[in-house]
């Protein structure tokens, strides 16, 4: 009998709590869960925590359950307001956009500051339909960790009746060399050796592979080289 009657207040409990947390996430606001800021990812975290207790343990009281979903949408409202109103608490509740690509160069000092690594910048690259970070004129890291980004002039996207007739179509890059490690798989790919690398970073007056961040390569054998330590680099101020 205890486990019949428990089972039938766990169901009355989810019956009556979904409506209310539904109600709730409406109240705070209709946003997509990618597009949540840090803040209001904790609060989310937080509610389905405390229903997920109520839900599965039939011991806890069930109204004080309410009460703290309640008062957790408030407080989210309030600090919602309140980040409105002062621009210097949205920037304490919330991440500054980060410029992590600029002219084609990956930033690694900006990189490193938001832990971001080569192979995830080129994943969320490949889904904005960009193949090779050249034609990246200004890459952002959003405060939502969304990656914007604005393509150079002339790789922007244009319609058959501006050109009148189709493209080429762009050559895939591969990461050759990645914090000063070199890919040797990747270089069997296009067909060339280590002794052609070594000489087109001579060609860069580059002597040490350490010195390199990230190296890309295509079919083509064009070869794009950014440095860890760049100099007379301008990058754009972003503000929120």
């Amino acid at each position: 009998m205890d486990y019949l009657s428990n089972s039938a207040l766990i169901i009355g409990r989810i019956i009556t709590i979904i409506p209310l947390l539904l109600f709730i996430v409406l109240y705070m606001g209709k946003r997509a869960i990618g597009q949540l800021p840090v803040f209001d990812f904790l609060i989310i975290i937080v509610l389905g925590s405390v229903v997920g207790a109520d839900i599965a343990d039939p011991d806890i009281e069930h109204f004080p359950t309410i009460v703290a979903i309640i008062s957790i949408a408030l407080l989210q409202r309030t600090i919602a307001n309140w980040k409105r109103a002062s621009q210097r608490l949205n920037r304490l509740l919330t991440f500054e956009p980060t410029v992590v690509i600029t002219n084609g160069q990956l930033l690694y000092k900006n990189l490193r500051t938001i832990r971001y690594t080569t192979d995830i910048i080129f994943q969320m690259l490949r889904e904005k339909d960009v193949f090779d970070i050249n034609d990246v004129e200004t890459g952002i890291i959003e405060p939502n960790g969304v990656l914007t980004v604005l393509k150079k002039s002339d790789k922007r996207n244009v319609t058959k009746a501006d050109i009148g007739s189709l493209e080429a179509q762009p050559a895939i890059t591969f990461p050759v060399i990645i914090e000063g490690v070199i890919d040797r798989d990747i270089l069997k790919h296009v067909k060339t050796d280590e002794q052609w690398l070594f000489r087109q970073l001579d060609q860069r007056n580059i002597g040490d592979l350490n010195e390199v961040f990230l190296a890309t390569i295509n079919s083509k054998l064009e070869l794009h080289v950014t440095l860890k330590n760049l100099t007379n680099i301008e990058i754009p101020l972003i503000k929120l």
